[in-house]
């Protein structure tokens, strides 16, 4: 790339760019298109990535950009090779000279420095005495827990107590069961001398097992006051140490901390106003309270303080995904993304203050035209096909949804009405409960999944199985939410079945049989690299923005949660 001779980072354009506007307003980071300019940036970078050879790094591409062979659905990568996020900060310089900055988030090939893309914040890895004896503490520390947490003494200790409890446990048992057997026979002998001896013979005997009965209580109570002093004395013992080891992980937690907090007060992150704040002063006042990891290493803040400290002007800005995706989050190759959530929105909205920002589209009501059309309705139930753009229960920003209508049109309806949901761009079948005795036996089918359903989705590329079946677990992605991604530790399992009905023009129409009903499960089953790794048409959480999201719930059977008798609908889609 041509960089200026009086900034190194600072990037002309190789394109003549004479005729072409400029943004009225900075973008609204978190949800945009990308400008004309944005997309020349990203690609003079993207041939910079290809070319350049100050550095290597496996991104999983061949010399033209395009990615190194491909994986069928279920099969994994064997190699290493990931890519990376880059963005690219249109800016004009102090001579009013329009180019761009560039950024990677992260680490790149070791490295937080490298050239052409703008320096770090901080650059914790160049400061080998950074916090040196706060490091030297936390490494004894955690050397201490480890050696007690491993040694030998603790490992006899809990033997020591499981073998008295493994004790206890054995002699009560068979304790219980003499006393049982006595019990029993017991029982037989008080039958035997009401039916059969004189009184007092009989009297006689009956205080005889009475004491036995006693006497058999006695045993029971003394072999637990007996074993729970040794379970006690081993526990102590055991207690002692695991106090200890409670102790130093305390100390641990602290003292990490503590570096943590001095190392985000590194990061003097400005604004246009010329305003610093370090990041515990950034996400102190936010739903996380103290900066997530990785805070300030993202590539947008890094573009935004370099050109506020070298009195650039930023103009426009785009974020794109380059190589491989990963095997947790979907990412597409060459594809436009937005800043993450939970590290960048508090950051951003700092950064970005005393600028005119595009208004961010996703608090407009984009269904406010829009009808919802009703398909069936009785005195208990109400079905209707919800048009993409249309919340099933309203948001933070936007009321407007299927609940508020529904409520609207139907006064008298009781309890809680949504028994189930579709994300916003996804059209199609829904269900509502008119009373609450309907709601609760509508809401035990999709919990028992009774029901059957099934929708149709248009995916971007050629699926060539004709039908299968994707099982991928799914948990939320904390850093980008509302995003998930695949997790095999602690994800929820997932289950979809598909079937081809037409391939044309380089895309693929399925049907699509959720077994669970998971959040943006069918979207995700779609793009992620061990799924079919073709995005659905339209999906700007995990592929291209296009007018609408081609996935419709086009097919529900249930059964009438009063009368008990088999319903089915189909709507058809309109794509």
């Amino acid at each position: 790339m041509t960089s200026s001779k009086s900034d190194p980072y600072f990037t002309t354009f190789s394109e003549n760019i004479k005729t072409i506007s400029l943004p009225d307003k900075f973008t609204y980071p978190f949800y945009y298109q990308p400008h004309i300019l944005a997309k020349l940036a990203a690609e003079q970078l993207q041939q910079h990535l290809l070319n350049q050879d100050d550095w290597h790094y496996d991104f999983g591409v061949n010399e033209q950009g395009i990615l190194n062979g491909g994986l069928k659905l279920g099969q994994e990568r064997a190699d290493d090779a990931v890519g990376k996020m880059f963005a690219v900060l249109i800016v004009k310089n102090t001579c009013g000279e329009l180019g761009f900055l560039s950024a990677f988030s992260g680490y790149l090939a070791d490295s937080n420095t490298h050239p052409s893309f703008v320096p770090p914040i901080f650059d914790l890895l160049t400061q080998d005495d950074f916090f040196k004896d706060e490091l030297a503490l936390i490494s004894k520390v955690d050397g201490e827990y480890n050696t007690l947490k491993n040694s030998p003494a603790l490992v006899h200790l809990q033997a020591v107590k499981d073998k008295e409890v493994t004790s206890y446990d054995m002699q009560l048992a068979d304790l219980k069961k003499q006393v049982s057997i006595a019990k029993k026979e017991r029982k037989q002998q008080r039958l035997h001398a009401s039916q059969n001896l004189p009184e007092q013979e009989a009297s006689a005997l009956l205080l005889q097992l009475s004491q036995q009965s006693i006497i058999e209580k006695l045993k029971l109570r003394d072999l637990k006051l007996f074993c729970k002093e040794r379970i006690d004395n081993a526990g102590k013992a055991l207690g002692t140490v695991e106090q200890e080891l409670a102790n130093l992980d305390k100390t641990h937690r602290k003292l990490k901390n503590k570096l943590q907090k001095q190392i985000f007060s590194q990061y003097p992150l400005l604004n246009t106003l010329g305003e610093i704040k370090d990041l515990n002063e950034i996400f102190k006042d936010s739903p996380f309270k103290v900066p997530p990891q990785g805070s300030g290493e993202c590539a947008m803040p890094k573009l935004l303080q370099y050109a506020f400290s070298n009195k650039f002007t930023p103009i426009t800005m785009a974020e794109f995904w380059w190589g491989q995706s990963p095997k947790t989050n979907v990412r597409q190759h060459n594809k436009f993304y937005p800043p993450c959530y939970s590290k960048c929105q508090a950051i951003l909205n700092h950064m970005l203050e005393g600028m005119e920002i595009d208004k961010n589209p996703l608090l407009i009501n984009p269904a406010t035209n829009l009808d919802l059309p009703i398909v069936y309705q009785d005195l208990d139930i109400v079905v209707v096909n919800k048009p993409s753009g249309l919340l099933s229960v309203p948001g933070k920003s936007i009321n407007d949804s299927v609940y508020t209508r529904i409520k609207a049109q139907f006064p008298a309806a009781t309890g809680p009405l949504i028994v189930h949901r579709l994300d916003m761009s996804t059209s199609g079948i829904m269900v509502l409960a008119l009373n609450s005795r309907a709601n609760k036996a509508l809401q035990q089918q999709f919990i028992e999944r009774s029901t059957t359903k099934s929708y149709v989705a248009v995916v971007d590329g050629i699926v060539e199985q004709d039908t299968g079946e994707i099982t991928l677990p799914l948990t939320l992605d904390i850093d980008d939410r509302p995003r998930q991604k695949v997790c095999f530790d602690t994800g929820k399992p997932a289950f979809t079945t598909y079937k081809v009905l037409n391939r044309y023009d380089n895309k693929t129409r399925l049907q699509l049989y959720p077994k669970t009903g998971r959040t943006h499960q069918l979207r995700v089953h779609c793009a992620h690299i061990l799924g079919l790794n073709m995005p659905i048409i339209g999906d700007d959480h995990y592929g291209k923005k296009a007018l609408r999201l081609h996935l419709h719930a086009q097919f529900l059977e249930i059964k009438h949660p009063i009368t008990g008798k088999q319903l089915s609908f189909n709507v058809e889609c309109d794509f």
